[in-house]
């Protein structure tokens, strides 16, 4: 008999006794050493809270606005692509864990649910964009969003091409039977499950579809091509967090793609006090890549974002269907309403007035925020 989940942490080794090994390493591996990736939970487990006592508070209240949504957490679901080959269900079970959980969902663009099936759940969505050789799909995806009633798009700046996953290269790494990129209806699905020794179909499918030379113009094209709010997923440098702003930005996502592209990336926890610093407030600043508990997301909190996405847990929860993936995020729900008790804090709002220590605080030891 499985133990049961206690944390959100258990989610991955459940999902270890359910999904095939090179399935595993697709959804857990990172690119080249996978030093980023790692570095991702070092920085993360760097942060220490200060908590404050003598508070009165009886209970805390978890619930958010994120990019214009209410959320019953300052969290959402990060974009995961073919997560049909997690579980049957792929997407549409977890839009279900997600409107179960009241947090918002971030669609793939490479999701093996179409857009208006997945939207049709009920959960709030919000639509991630890859900017592709085909500019016309890329309007299409836009098009879909705005009538399947998006209420965001999440335009991902980080992969001009795809890392060098070497896991997924050893494992000569192609998707099952029957799972494809569901919105793009193209003949060069067919590449995702061609098998080549050294070589991952994922990757070659996607460097064949993604244009390489996304810049700040195009940035501009997409904020005047919808009505949508707008979020730029992949900031690290607080100069793009600045023209991130200035190009229309209603909110940025400090991420290093999960550790998946630049090997050797500055960890996400560490970028996001200065890219803070820079945005003023101007635009909202959701930290993405490592997240893997409560207490996690208030470290996020503390160091001055307005929300997190939660990436690989829900995925790891969706191996056993979408219950599954609605038990990690009511799991992540409990763990974060004990470490705000805990901590003194009786809303989201104070999370990000508690001060940390350690050497992703800002300024060094104790920051004074």
């Amino acid at each position: 008999m499985a133990e049961p989940l206690l944390s959100v942490r258990d989610a991955e080794q459940a999902a270890a006794r359910i999904l095939t090994a090179d399935i595993r390493d697709f959804i857990g591996g990172g690119s080249e050493a996978e030093a980023t990736l790692a570095a991702n939970r070092a920085a993360l487990d760097a942060v220490f809270l200060v908590p404050r006592v003598l508070t009165g508070i009886t209970k805390c209240d978890t619930t958010a606005t994120l990019v214009g949504c209410q959320s019953a957490l300052p969290v959402a679901i990060a974009p995961m692509s073919y997560q049909r080959a997690v579980h049957p269900e792929g997407e549409v079970g977890m839009a279900r864990a997600a409107k179960e959980a009241g947090i918002p969902l971030t669609l793939s663009m490479m999701s093996s649910c179409p857009i208006e099936k997945v939207a049709a759940v009920g959960a709030t969505l919000w639509q991630q964009v890859y900017w592709l050789r085909d500019r016309g799909l890329v309007t299409e995806t836009v098009q879909r969003a705005e009538e399947a009633g998006c209420a965001a798009l999440v335009l991902t700046v980080d992969l001009p091409r795809i890392g060098r996953r070497l896991r997924d290269m050893r494992n000569a790494f192609t998707l099952p039977s029957g799972v494809t990129a569901a919105n793009l209806g193209s003949p060069d699905n067919a590449l995702l499950h061609k098998h080549a020794v050294g070589s991952s179909g994922v990757a070659v499918h996607s460097n064949h579809m993604f244009d390489p030379s996304l810049s700040w113009d195009d940035v501009t094209w997409l904020r005047d091509a919808t009505r949508l709010p707008l979020v730029i997923k992949g900031i690290l440098d607080p100069g793009d967090a600045r023209r991130a702003v200035e190009h229309g930005a209603d909110a940025i996502v400090v991420s290093n793609h999960g550790g998946r592209q630049l090997d050797g990336a500055v960890p996400s926890a560490t970028a996001l006090p200065a890219v803070r610093d820079t945005v003023r407030g101007r635009c909202e600043v959701l930290l993405d890549s490592g997240i893997r508990g409560g207490v996690d997301v208030l470290r996020a909190l503390a160091l001055g974002a307005n929300g997190v996405l939660l990436g690989r847990p829900a995925l790891w929860g969706l191996a056993s269907g979408p219950d599954g993936a609605a038990q990690v995020l009511s799991l992540l729900a409990e763990e974060l309403t004990e470490a705000m008790h805990l901590a003194g804090c009786p809303d989201v709002a104070s999370g990000r007035n508690l001060r940390t220590s350690g050497a992703v605080a800002r300024d060094g030891g104790v920051t004074t925020r």
